[in-house]
């Protein structure tokens, strides 16, 4: 077997591979010995169809299953010896293919950059630093009752937060429009759920009230008939309904956990998941900062073959998000969606592994546990947790894949200029909500 590499990019190799005539002829000739023991024809007895016959009618198939194979063993070889480290399928095409003739085939693939990291040495990274303040604590309460409120049916005219319960119709002009009527339609009001002014004029209204609200919908409205237009929307109103938040009492407590309905216990397992939620939000958030420096300092080229199932993956997921079904056809939604937040997660997941290997990071099945036990506390019966992960090997490697990363994230932060920044809780939750948001519309500037 001969065979010559070519490199066609920085990350893109040729191989072009020759295998003597006589291999293959030998492999199909053999091949069909076998098969003819076995052939059944009109006019012949088993395994007595001479070879002509075999060979005129079998000979093409049984030279291509053989072709096929050879390439493939052929191809493992190559890069085995060549030492290559592909990423992905390779593209194999016989050139030449003939009785008689050398085999001639070229396999095209991609292989995993070689990188050379480049420091991020003197990148400045703000890190929050977050107090839990009573305040805080009494805010999660009252969002607490919120969520579980309840709408009771109130005598009085809307307020801004109630439930109105409506019957409407659009117009454009004198003409209705499609999608733009509902009966029996709940709306809270200042939720910011319907078209920019349609819930203002609604405040002040009364139960059994007939109603017209014109509004202008936004130039950039997802309805083209409709973006910019100014509308008519006749409302009737059924019934409005006011928030009725429930006490803090003995069974409100015991939804969130604390069975005794002790409420200073309560009050302390809630700054717990907020000091818990507060120290997540700040990793985050100083992670992207940490990765978007690593990324913009190390510009390497990434194997598109990676790219495209990093963009299957994230189609599968928008398709669970958004409800589609499992048998739904994500190859329906278009790649160039998908394609540069893959592309940056797969430079990122590149360059993080390079940071593992040449810091030579590792976890130990201690400290997979510890994490284990750790993520467990959120459960109500965390040892049947801990049991479940540590017992799964696919979420052990999962486990420690994560606690790698933050070794990583860790490692690199030493290069950095860190500077601690105060902020409250809802700040530090809000920042790192926006800077996930810039991440996003970044790679979405990219791909326009």
């Amino acid at each position: 077997m001969q065979v010559s590499v070519d490199t066609t990019s920085q990350i893109e190799r040729r191989i072009n591979v020759q295998v003597p005539a006589a291999e293959i002829d030998e492999a199909v000739a053999a091949r069909l010995q076998e098969a003819a023991k076995n052939v059944r024809l009109d006019g012949f007895r088993k395994g007595r169809v001479p070879m002509s016959v075999i060979r005129q009618r079998y000979g093409s198939e049984v030279r291509n299953e053989v072709v096929g194979e050879v390439m493939r063993e052929r191809y493992v070889r190559a890069i085995t010896d060549e030492k290559l480290n592909p990423a992905g399928y390779p593209q194999i095409e016989a050139n030449v293919n003939e009785a008689g003739k050398d085999l001639e085939f070229t396999a095209i693939l991609e292989i995993y950059p070689e990188i050379e990291l480049a420091s991020v040495e003197g990148t400045e990274v703000e890190r929050p630093v977050v107090e839990i303040s009573d305040a805080d604590v009494e805010e999660m309460i009252e969002t607490l009752r919120k969520q579980n409120a309840d709408w009771q049916v109130v005598e009085r005219a809307a307020e801004d937060g109630d439930q109105v319960n409506i019957d409407f119709q659009g117009f454009l002009g004198d003409e209705p429009f499609e999608g733009g009527s509902a009966e029996g339609h709940d709306l809270v009001l200042g939720s910011g759920s319907f078209i920019p002014g349609f819930e203002d004029q609604l405040v002040g209204a009364t139960a059994g009230e007939d109603k017209e609200i014109k509004v202008t919908f936004p130039e950039d409205y997802q309805a083209e008939q409709l973006a910019g237009n100014e509308a008519t929307f006749k409302v009737k109103v059924n019934a409005i309904k006011g928030q009725q938040l429930p006490e803090v009492d003995d069974e409100f407590i015991s939804k969130f956990g604390v069975e005794d309905g002790d409420a200073e216990a309560f009050r302390a397992e809630i700054r717990k998941n907020m000091t818990r939620e507060a120290t997540q939000a700040i990793e985050n958030r100083v992670k992207q900062q940490v990765l978007e420096a690593l990324k913009n300092a190390n510009d390497i080229p990434v194997p598109q073959a990676l790219i495209q199932q990093e963009t299957d993956g994230l189609k599968r997921q928008a398709a669970q998000q958004f409800g589609l079904g499992e048998d739904f056809d994500v190859s329906q939604l278009p790649n160039e969606l998908f394609a540069e937040q893959a592309r940056s997660r797969v430079q990122v997941g590149l360059l993080l592994a390079e940071v593992i290997k040449s810091n030579e990071l590792d976890a130990s099945d201690d400290e997979i546990k510890a994490r284990v036990e750790q993520l467990a506390e959120q459960y109500q019966q965390p040892e049947q947790v801990v049991e479940y992960y540590m017992g799964n090997d696919q979420m052990k490697t999962q486990v420690k894949s994560a606690l790698l990363e933050e070794k990583a994230v860790e490692k690199l932060l030493e290069q950095a200029a860190v500077k601690d920044v105060e902020m409250s809780y809802q700040q530090a939750l809000a920042a790192a909500q926006q800077q996930s948001g810039d991440d996003a519309e970044e790679e979405d500037g990219e791909q326009a």
